[in-house]
């Protein structure tokens, strides 16, 4: 889940409300959504299928929180990783998050997800109420960020083709690809 990204959508719809109870929803979504995402991992590898699953050997595919930095100044620098604390996930983090939570975190080690799911439910429900469209947001999203990933490989492919012809094109005088 790309978090400051999910909260600069979401906090623009409720700008464009612009009333104050749009304003006291800004930069709650993603935590929100991520909690409530952890709500369903936890019925998903937690259920008879699944124990069945692991007793054969398999592992639960752990959910990652990605985009972590905030981009809105008026949030704390270590908000998506202080309000996202618990277990079997992956936390990415960009080097100024990584330094902000080594040097002032709030976190103590202790789940800040595990029983938010009521209230986490509440500030989608209040997000959606308002008018914010936030599964077409959520869509939105996901579609570029599945596009990002797709030009990145082609990106990676070309280069390996290029350095690939440009080797083989250079270990044999006079041959062409």
């Amino acid at each position: 889940m790309f978090l400051s990204r999910i909260d600069s959508k979401v906090d623009a719809a409720l700008d464009e409300i612009g009333t104050d109870q749009a304003a006291s929803l800004r930069g709650r979504s993603a935590i929100a959504g991520a909690r409530l995402s952890y709500q369903v991992f936890e019925e998903v590898f937690s259920s008879p299928v699944f124990t069945e699953l692991a007793a054969a050997g398999a592992h639960p595919q752990r959910l990652l929180w990605a985009s972590t930095g905030t981009k809105d100044d008026a949030y704390p620098d270590t908000m998506y990783v202080d309000e996202l604390v618990t277990t079997d996930v992956v936390s990415t983090m960009p080097a100024a998050t990584l330094a902000a939570v080594a040097d002032h975190s709030a976190a103590t080690g202790a789940d800040t997800v595990r029983g938010t799911y009521e209230q986490a439910q509440h500030v989608i429900d209040e997000v959606q109420r308002l008018g914010v469209h936030y599964d077409q947001i959520l869509d939105e999203l996901e579609t570029a960020g599945v596009q990002s990933f797709i030009d990145s490989w082609d990106e990676l492919l070309a280069t390996v083709e290029t350095g690939l012809r440009e080797a083989t094109e250079g270990s044999t005088p006079g041959v062409s690809a």
